[in-house]
């Protein structure tokens, strides 16, 4: 089990919380991805639901119910049923909270109380919101909600409003470092830097990079937000190192990738040397947003992601000129 050196300040809110007269029933885990902000809603409702002489279950939990993207169609399920890694749908459905609403009319299996973990509740859709929002006003007696949430901006505000907010800070380089050692995963050394820079905090993040092996990606990236790409000849490389069909998980990859190179640069920029960057990130931000709504080429859209860069590295000749 990771060992997570951000967890303290949370846990010892969650825990001050759990001591008090009244615990509040809605919590909000905000922070980026990759910090281990579902694995903290788990062990936290372990805490929460377990209770003098009653015996808690090692296993599953039948008093925490963990809503989370479900698998893209039935092929992906029966991938899930054997055991194999499986494609997820783009959103947390109507129909799973309005399933969930129904085994709230029943009285917590083992104890007094009742944990509902939904990761990542970002991703519910619009309708989803609107009926979780209902449980929120009037939650069942013994229920609490953990809402983990990458990009809480995108919850109602409606919802903001009724939950307490847990953050959870980034983690240093020397952290990500540790803990990528403690993961043992496959990767030399000069591997384990780039992902590290490239992280941004996450080690989520820094593990994805080397487990997709983007660090093609992040070159390209790179070279086409310092020297463009007047013939679109780099972003035909970058269309070929992503692949013909990224999955969800690569494709969020490229987009934390592109977002993270744009800020370091504009990081390193003098000011004024390039206005375009901070537009450029704002753009890709907006378009990582659309891109699990809308059903997007692939290819067109890495051709979009380096546009951007190319459009910014443009900007940046302009300034110099």
């Amino acid at each position: 089990m990771t060992a997570w050196p951000n967890h303290e300040a949370p846990w010892r809110e969650w825990r001050e919380a759990m001591s008090g007269a009244r615990m509040h029933h809605g919590w909000i885990l905000a922070g980026k991805a990759g910090l281990g902000k579902r694995a903290f809603a788990e062990a936290a409702a372990r805490e929460l639901v377990a209770e003098p002489g009653i015996p808690q279950p090692k296993g599953n939990h039948p008093d925490i119910l963990v809503l989370t993207y479900l698998p893209k169609d039935e092929k992906e399920e029966k991938k899930r049923d054997e055991g194999q890694s499986y494609e997820v749908k783009r959103n947390i459905s109507v129909a799973q909270i309005r399933g969930l609403q129904q085994r709230l009319t029943t009285r917590p299996t083992l104890g007094s109380r009742r944990v509902v973990i939904i990761d990542s509740a970002d991703d519910m859709e619009r309708s989803a919101s609107n009926a979780l929002l209902k449980s929120l006003e009037e939650p069942p007696r013994g229920t609490f909600f953990v809402l983990v949430a990458h990009r809480p901006g995108r919850l109602l505000p409606t919802i903001r409003s009724r939950c307490r907010v847990l953050r959870f800070p980034l983690l240093s380089d020397e952290e990500i470092a540790r803990l990528l050692l403690d993961e043992e995963l496959q990767a030399d050394s000069a591997a384990r830097s780039v992902a590290i820079a490239a992280a941004g905090g996450s080690l989520g993040a820094a593990k994805l990079f080397i487990e997709e092996e983007m660090g093609p990606v992040a070159n390209l990236l790179r070279q086409i937000v310092r020297e463009g790409d007047p013939n679109m000849v780099l972003r035909g490389s970058l269309v070929q190192a992503i692949g013909a069909r990224p999955n969800r998980v690569r494709m969020q990859a490229v987009f934390d990738l592109a977002r993270g190179i744009v800020a370091e640069e504009a990081r390193q920029a003098s000011a004024g040397v390039n206005p375009g960057l901070i537009e450029t990130h704002v753009q890709l931000v907006e378009l990582a947003a659309q891109a699990p709504t809308y059903n997007f080429d692939p290819g067109l859209l890495a051709m979009e992601i380096g546009g951007l860069l190319a459009r910014a590295a443009e900007a940046s000749e302009r300034a110099d000129a």
